[in-house]
């Protein structure tokens, strides 16, 4: 796979778990475990973007 093809698929993936991360932070709260777990991985995947933005 391309370089550029990954680079867009994570973008999609954060797009995609960005929206996760929002609809149940408003249904179950900031607080609740399922929120915060889709807020880690999303820091994860800006991590990892960030990472091959800098290449």
């Amino acid at each position: 796979m391309c370089e550029i093809k990954l680079y867009r698929e994570l973008e999609l993936n954060i797009k995609i778990l960005r929206k996760k991360l929002v609809e149940t932070g408003i249904k179950k709260g900031l607080n609740h475990q399922e929120t915060l777990k889709h807020s880690q991985r999303l820091d994860k995947l800006i991590f990892k973007q960030s990472l091959k933005s800098k290449q």
